[in-house]
């Protein structure tokens, strides 16, 4: 059951969930608060969640159909999915350049990326608004290209939840 404290799932993760085979393995890369992770065990998936720290889905451990693993992606160390591979990744929120090929690389045959985070043109609206952490405009579509089939893109300015620029994509590995 979903937890009533923790912010409810992005409405781009709830309208392309359809694009992860049902039921399927699907990774939550820095899940932070967990609403990614709730939203999906909820709906029957099972869910490797994924952060430096876990505090925030501790109450989840031990819930059917839940892995979790805590690790610094940013630290140097090697990456501790290497090899997996998930009918599912979901990322919102988080970039880290270096990842971004093991990331693809974990979407199986058939399996969904849903990827959203913030873009350049965030800054005038607050943090984050260091480079390292923003898109440039079509990054996120471009660094997909030939890879995955593209579903869905946008690269814009939302109101809600809060005043952000964004990347969003949907994407799908063909079998």
């Amino acid at each position: 059951m979903t937890d009533p404290f923790t912010p409810p799932p992005s409405r781009w993760v709830q309208r392309f969930t359809w694009c992860l085979p049902q039921g399927g393995q699907v990774l939550d890369l820095a899940c932070g608060s967990g609403r990614h992770t709730r939203y999906l065990l909820d709906l029957g998936y099972r869910v490797t969640a994924l952060d430096r720290n876990l505090a925030n889905v501790l109450d989840l451990d031990g819930r059917e159909g839940l892995t979790l693993v805590e690790a610094d992606l940013e630290d140097g160390s090697a990456f501790p999915l290497a090899g997996q591979s998930f009918e599912g990744v979901l990322v919102a929120n988080y970039l880290y350049r270096p990842l971004l090929p093991a990331l693809l690389a974990l979407v199986a045959p058939g399996g969904g990326l849903i990827y959203e985070t913030f873009a350049a043109g965030n800054e005038r609206f607050g943090k984050p608004s260091n480079p390292d952490f923003l898109l440039q405009p079509g990054e996120l579509l471009e660094t997909l290209r030939g890879q995955l089939r593209i579903l869905a893109f946008e690269d814009l300015v939302v109101s809600e939840p809060r005043p952000a620029a964004v990347q969003r994509v949907a994407a799908r590995r063909e079998v």
